[in-house]
């Protein structure tokens, strides 16, 4: 879509794009109702009649929603606008989330600018487990936790990203539904995975490796 400054989508003033991911593009934008800067998450138009875009959008919203720490980005809307610019191949209507605008560099950019001293990488690597630990403990795991998806703001503090990927314990693997054994493996198998991505963040914060250089070195601040 590529929406430029100025540009209005409901009560939300675009001011700059951020970035763009798999799931959409993400702007810096203007709350006009409650007088702050937010960061809207929009569905590209190519996605827009893509239902399994649709729902992945829809439960990354819900996700966010469900989880309140201190270390992970807050949601605040879902929001639906007419398109600004409408025609035969675009949608009537722009899909976004609405969300807390978080400043600093991705983990990413750091790691490509220079190892992170120990003394920073430490304290980066517990506020990222503390994150993970409140989602696993309600039944999420990020499924794409990598240094691109984690900020440091200049204070310091951490922020985990982008949940569009996140899986949620199914339903079905509630013992009334499973016998105790299959849903002891099933609760095995995602503790498992929520400590291999521990891991996998805590050897490239302390060794400064990043498994994609290239998207790193164009990870913006």
């Amino acid at each position: 879509m590529g929406l430029s400054s100025g540009t209005r989508l409901g009560p939300y003033d675009i001011l700059a794009a951020i970035g763009a991911g798999g799931m959409g593009e993400v702007y810096r934008a203007r709350d006009t109702k409650l007088d702050r800067d937010v960061a809207l998450k929009v569905l590209p138009d190519s996605f827009a009649n893509d239902s399994d875009r649709l729902v992945r959008l829809t439960r990354e919203a819900k996700t966010l929603a469900s989880l309140n720490h201190p270390h992970i980005a807050q949601i605040y809307n879902v929001g639906e606008a007419a398109s600004p610019e409408p025609s035969a191949l675009s949608p009537d209507k722009v899909q976004f989330l609405v969300m807390e605008l978080v400043g600093g560099p991705t983990l990413a950019y750091r790691i490509a600018h220079g190892p992170v001293p120990l003394a920073e990488a430490l304290p980066i690597a517990s506020q990222t487990a503390e994150a993970l630990e409140a989602a696993h403990e309600q039944g999420t795991i990020h499924r794409d936790l990598k240094p691109a998806t984690i900020k440091v703001r200049d204070d310091e503090t951490v922020k985990v990203l982008d949940f569009g990927l996140a899986k949620a314990r199914d339903p079905e693997g509630s013992p009334a539904a499973v016998s105790p054994v299959c849903d002891r493996a099933r609760r095995l198998r995602r503790d498992y995975d929520a400590a291999a991505q521990v891991r996998r963040v805590r050897r490239a914060i302390v060794a400064g490796a990043f498994d994609d250089d290239q998207e790193a070195r164009h990870s913006d601040p």
